[in-house]
C-alpha cells in the first residue's frame, strides 16, 4: 500500500455537524436498538461474553422482550360530546321547571285572574229553605197502637175460655164424656187459678166414655194426686190433643197403654181416688201439651 493511502486510512476524517432532525432520528434509532438488544454488565465493562465449552451444557437462549406499542386512546366524536352537553343542559332546565312549579302559585301564570271584592264576598247569600206545616198536623198527637205480648199457652187459654156452662149432648167424632148433660162443680182456672180441668159430678160409678178416637198412652191405678186415671192421645184437625180422666174407681178401667180406642168407648167409672173431695170426674184437655179449658174446647169441637 502506498504511504499516502495508508495515512488517509489511519487518519480519521473531520466530523460534519448534524442537523436537529438528524440528531433526533439517531437518538430514536439508538433507543430502539437498546430495547431490542439490552446491554449486559459484561458488555458494559468491555468484557467479552464467555464462550461455551463442550463440557458445559448450553443454556437455553432467552428471547429478548419485544417492545409493545402503547394503547391508542380514541377521543369521543364531536356529535357525542355535543349530545352529552345538551343532555346536561336539559336536566338542569327540567329541575328548574319542577322547582318553579312547586313553589309558585298556579294563578301567577294567569293573564287575567278572577278576583272578588270584599263586599261581594260578605254580602253573597244563598236562598233560605223553608217548609210549611199545617196547623192541625202540628197540634195533632200521633196515634199509637196498643198491643201486648202473650205466650202461646195464654193464647190457647184465651181462645178456649168460657163463662157459659150450658151444653148439649152430641154424637159426632168429638163428644162429651157422658151421653147426657152432667152437673159440674169447679171449672177451669178455679181455686186461685190452679185448677187445670173441669169437675163433672154425675154420681159415683157412672160410666165415663172417650171424647174422640185415639190411643191409650198412660194408665196409672194408684192413690196419687190423679188417683186411678187414664190419658188418651188424639189427632184432631191435624193437632195433637190429649184427654185425661182422673179419680176413677180403683180397678174400674180395663185399658192399658197402646190400646186403640174409638169415640164413645168405655173408659172407667166415676170415683173418689187420689186427691179428691168426693166422687167426680176430673177431665183435662191438652193441646200440644198445654192445658186449656175443657168446657170451651168441647163446646167448640163437639159435633
Amino acid at each position: 500500500m502506498p504511504q499516502r493511502e495508508l495515512e488517509s486510512a489511519e487518519t480519521p476524517k473531520a466530523s460534519v455537524p448534524m442537523t436537529r432532525r438528524e440528531a433526533r432520528e439517531l437518538e430514536a434509532a439508538a433507543a430502539a436498538k437498546a430495547s431490542i438488544f439490552p446491554v449486559t454488565d459484561a458488555s458494559a465493562a468491555g468484557e467479552s461474553a464467555p464462550r461455551f465449552t463442550p463440557s458445559q451444557p448450553k443454556a437455553h437462549a432467552r428471547r429478548s422482550p419485544v417492545a409493545t406499542a402503547a394503547p391508542t386512546v380514541r377521543r369521543p366524536s364531536l356529535a357525542a360530546r355535543v349530545s352529552k352537553k345538551l343532555l346536561s343542559v336539559g336536566a338542569l332546565l327540567g329541575a328548574g321547571a319542577l322547582l318553579v312549579g312547586m313553589t309558585v302559585p298556579a294563578n301567577a301564570f294567569m293573564s287575567d285572574p278572577i278576583t272578588f271584592a270584599p263586599e261581594e264576598v260578605a254580602t253573597a247569600k244563598l236562598p233560605a229553605q223553608s217548609i210549611s206545616v199545617p196547623a192541625e198536623a202540628a197540634t195533632e198527637a200521633t196515634a199509637k197502637d196498643t198491643y201486648e205480648v202473650i205466650s202461646y199457652a195464654e193464647q190457647l187459654k184465651a181462645l178456649y175460655s168460657s163463662s157459659n156452662f150450658v151444653y148439649a149432648v152430641t154424637s159426632g167424632s168429638v163428644r162429651w164424656p157422658f151421653p147426657f148433660v152432667s152437673p159440674y162443680t169447679d171449672g177451669f182456672g178455679a181455686r186461685g187459678g190452679s185448677h187445670m180441668g173441669v169437675d163433672f159430678t154425675p154420681g159415683e160409678a157412672t160410666p165415663i166414655y172417650a171424647v174422640a178416637d185415639g190411643l191409650v198412652t198412660e194408665h196409672i191405678d194408684d192413690n196419687s194426686s190423679y188417683g186411678n186415671h187414664v190419658i188418651l192421645s188424639h189427632n184432631i184437625n191435624g193437632q195433637r190433643v190429649d184427654s185425661l180422666y182422673a179419680h176413677m174407681i180403683t180397678g174400674s178401667s180395663p185399658l192399658k197403654p197402646g190400646d186403640p180406642i174409638k169415640v164413645g168407648d168405655f173408659i172407667g167409672l166415676v170415683g173418689n181416688t187420689g186427691n179428691s173431695y168426693g166422687a167426680h170426674l176430673h177431665l183435662e184437655i191438652r193441646l200440644d201439651g198445654i192445658q186449656v179449658d175443657p168446657f170451651a174446647w168441647l163446646s167448640t169441637n163437639a159435633n
